[in-house]
């Protein structure tokens, strides 16, 4: 099997449907700051590669940088915490997204009945809280939809404080889209959104990973 990079993931998943904010590849700390000023502070910057699947857990993300110099230097910091087994690494920069919930959203093929869609808690309690709806590929609309009603932590899908209800059309829209990519690209083993973070009602995906058979798409990255 072989993972294709957060970056090449977004774009594999975006050509079928799932709609990420706005980012930037980079290669240096300059072109970091120069990024981070014209998308907007505060921004996200994160170390980036095929050979990077857990990047919070080794703490390559910075998070709510507010100037160019932060940047720079957070990207110098994680630029330095590249191991040789990474293989090239990249910079990632992007909006900075806050929301207080957050899901997870999947395709995980299983052995006996085939590819999978699946909704969840996502985020740092994606394994802790055992809740997740799921469906067999190909899901249309109206598949989603019972999916996010059959959603077993309900209180998450409602409105928080002075958060709006969740968007459930477009969290639907997600799951559809992964359903797609999986009926097109039979070398699909799995995808991860997770998480999706509520900003305003909307879910809006800020991480992604997409694992391959060895010889599918996911053989080569086209940024590293």
């Amino acid at each position: 099997m072989s993972l294709l990079s957060e970056s090449d993931s977004k774009a594999f998943l975006a050509r079928h449907g799932v709609v990420f904010p706005d980012e930037r590849l980079v290669r240096t700390p300059g072109e970091a700051g120069a990024a981070a000023t014209e998308l907007g502070y505060p921004v996200v910057v994160k170390l980036g590669g095929t050979g990077i699947a857990h990047k919070t857990e080794r703490g390559l993300v910075r998070l709510g940088l507010e100037s160019a110099g932060a940047v720079e230097n957070a990207a110098s910091d994680l630029l330095a915490a590249a191991r040789p087994e990474d293989g090239p690494v990249h910079l990632l920069v992007a909006p900075m997204i806050r929301g207080s919930r957050e899901f997870i959203a999947g395709l995980h093929r299983d052995p006996t009945f085939g590819m999978v869609v699946m909704l969840g808690v996502g985020g740092v309690l994606a394994e802790a809280v055992d809740a997740a709806s799921c469906r067999l590929v190909p899901i249309d609309d109206a598949d989603a939809a019972e999916m996010i009603d059959e959603f077993t932590v309900p209180a998450l899908l409602g409105a928080v404080r002075s958060e709006p209800p969740v968007d459930r059309r477009a969290l639907g829209s997600i799951l559809v889209a992964l359903s797609r990519a999986a009926e097109a690209e039979g070398d699909l083993l799995s995808a991860d959104l997770n998480p999706l973070i509520v900003a305003g009602g909307r879910p809006v995906p800020v991480d992604a990973l997409v694992e391959w058979r060895d010889g599918g798409e996911g053989g080569s990255d086209g940024h590293a």
